[in-house]
């Protein structure tokens, strides 16, 4: 089951987020991905927020996820989703093993465990 859910905040300019995620709201940088980077995972007491320049800043238009579900079993969680748009589960390169579920407004919607 889902233990915890993440925003993905989609931005145009990552540096200018960064900036702003860190010295305004005064969160850490838990991770970075890209060179330059363009993914950026955020943390401040228990909250934890996703940054994304992948794509842009256009949700629509952007093949990236909405929010992030960490759960306990992702295989388990997996098979009791009865519904066609739902892709893997599947290890990533980044250490996660997930599965993404399309729902009916074409919002994806992540959601994964450490892959060890």
């Amino acid at each position: 089951m889902p233990n915890s859910s993440i925003p993905v905040l989609r931005v145009s300019d990552y540096p200018r987020a960064r900036k702003f995620w860190t010295e305004t709201m005064g969160f850490k940088v838990g991770e970075e991905g890209g060179d330059p980077a363009r993914f950026g995972i955020f943390h401040r007491g228990k909250a934890t927020i996703f940054v994304d320049a992948w794509y842009g800043a256009d949700a629509e238009a952007s093949p990236g996820w909405r929010a992030y579900f960490h759960v306990d079993d992702v295989d388990t969680f997996a098979d009791s989703i009865n519904w066609p748009a739902k892709e893997g589960p599947e290890n990533k390169v980044y250490g996660m093993r997930e599965v993404v579920i399309t729902d009916p407004e074409g919002n994806r919607l992540c959601f994964g465990m450490d892959a060890e």
